[in-house]
């Protein structure tokens, strides 16, 4: 069925990666615009073509100049199941509205996108020619037109049954094209200073748009490496600090990460990192401290709290402390004698994760948003897992694949609770506490499957 005008309408394109990170970030964005999502626009699945109902073509715009999940957005003026039903629904499209980009005295150019099948040029022209219906009187212009119009085909998604018709055709007015380009602009290849655990940049800037970064947001980073997530964020306009356990990665010292080069040049640090992208200016600073033990007054200082804590694969999840240290518990939190040089401690993920939960509940802004990568050996996981705390509502929760039995989850939240004394200990208290503390051996669950891999591996092979 056509479907009504009667709405204003817009047809996202979306990338084909990273599937279930696409709606939470569009959500976001919109939120972020004044857009909103309705219940029908909920289920969209694997499909890279969006109908999406947005109040204007600002916010159209806008959205587009921030996602790194969609490739463009049009403005819809038909769609249907077959080509009679798209004329159908072009034919019932408002006149009024079509006009303004179709008078004389306006140039455009008609082109056809098609998902999972190719077309020959004689296929694309003459779809291009059954729509000489439409009231075009301006003149066409192929390499700089005012106006671009898609003709957008859907063959499904299995690339080995490629039906003889599309699924679904869809007419519109290109408005915009998304920021794919940051993903090579920004590549960690192409970075000055980098280091083992690096975050892809279009992972990072999935993130800081899943936190609603924005211009002159304060942006904190606890666990900060080599500074990846700041860029994104910087990038957006938002002012950066972060922390680090590790004197040598925050200072920049040390052996190098990549091939053929033993050692860190002297100009190879975070700073130098926005200065590449011309966004030092945002760069507050990057200090060595123990996130466990956090440092900071209270109030609330982060309109985002972007990270990716240390698993103890690549990189090892330490705390500072005392080898005789006391149980963990409310003691953990009186001072230490200021002639104490504390040591490296192991540090169990479900304490990693509750301290950060805590951080973020006490200094999130109101509606302030926490994003950050939980690793889950997949076999176990459950929902009941992903830590919980009252001050903080769960937006979304995304799973990126790491291997047959691991994976790691994007979890994005957002203070709705002012912090009280008592809600840091309140997850003693919930039925999530248990089961998250069995993250606890997530290291040692990642290599025995490893281990099992090689095994089956080396058995295939010797048969």
């Amino acid at each position: 069925m056509a479907l009504s005008c009667t709405l204003n309408r817009y047809l996202l394109l979306m990338a084909q990666e990273h599937l279930e990170f696409r709606l939470p970030e569009i959500k976001s964005l919109l939120s972020l615009f004044g857009g909103q999502f309705g219940s029908s626009q909920e289920t969209y699945g694997k499909s890279p073509f969006w109908i999406l109902s947005i109040p204007s073509e600002d916010i159209a715009r806008n959205l587009m100049k921030r996602t790194v999940c969609a490739k463009s957005i049009f403005e819809l003026w038909g769609h249907g199941q077959s080509p009679e039903e798209l004329y159908s629904s072009l034919k019932n499209y408002p006149v009024e509205k079509m006009v303004p980009f179709l008078h004389s005295d306006s140039t455009y150019k008609i082109k056809i996108h098609t998902f999972n099948k190719t077309l020959t040029q004689e296929e694309k022209i003459k779809r291009i020619d059954a729509l000489e219906f439409l009231p075009f009187e301006g003149k066409v212009n192929l390499k700089k037109p005012q106006h671009v119009f898609s003709v957008l085909e859907d063959y499904g998604l299995d690339p080995n049954c490629i039906p003889e018709n599309p699924h679904n055709i869809y007419f519109g007015r290109w408005i915009a094209d998304g920021q794919r380009e940051l993903i090579e602009s920004y590549s960690v290849k192409k970075r000055h200073f980098i280091g083992n655990t690096s975050m892809d940049a279009g992972l990072s800037f999935i993130m800081a748009n899943h936190g609603k970064v924005k211009e002159n947001d304060i942006v904190f980073d606890p666990f900060v490496g080599t500074g990846g997530l700041l860029i994104a964020c910087a990038h957006f306009g938002a002012y950066v600090y972060g922390t680090d356990i590790d004197y040598n990665t925050v200072h920049g010292l040390g052996k190098a990460t990549r091939k053929n080069q033993k050692w860190r040049g002297p100009d190879e640090n975070i700073r130098a990192n926005l200065r590449q992208y011309g966004l030092e200016k945002y760069y507050l600073d990057v200090l060595v401290s123990d996130a466990s033990k956090p440092s900071w007054r209270k109030g609330t200082y982060f309109d985002a709290i972007i990270t990716d804590p240390p698993y103890g694969i690549r990189e090892s999840t330490r705390r500072t402390g005392s080898q005789k240290e006391i149980p963990k518990g409310i003691e953990k939190w009186e001072k230490c004698p200021e002639s104490h040089v504390p040591v490296s401690l192991s540090y169990h993920l479900s304490d990693m994760f509750l301290d950060l939960l805590n951080f973020a509940a006490e200094t999130l802004v109101l509606g302030g948003r926490l994003v950050y990568w939980l690793p889950v050996y997949t076999p176990e996981y459950t929902e009941e897992m992903v830590p919980w705390h009252p001050c903080l509502e769960l937006i979304s929760n995304c799973e990126q694949k790491l291997s047959s039995h691991t994976s790691r989850r994007l979890i994005t939240m957002e203070k709705v609770k002012k912090f009280e004394n008592r809600d840091q200990y309140s997850h003693l208290l919930s039925d999530h506490f248990l089961p998250y503390q069995g993250h606890n051996s997530f290291r040692e669950k990642y290599f025995s499957g490893v281990t099992k891999r090689i095994a089956k591996e080396e058995k295939s092979t010797q048969e």
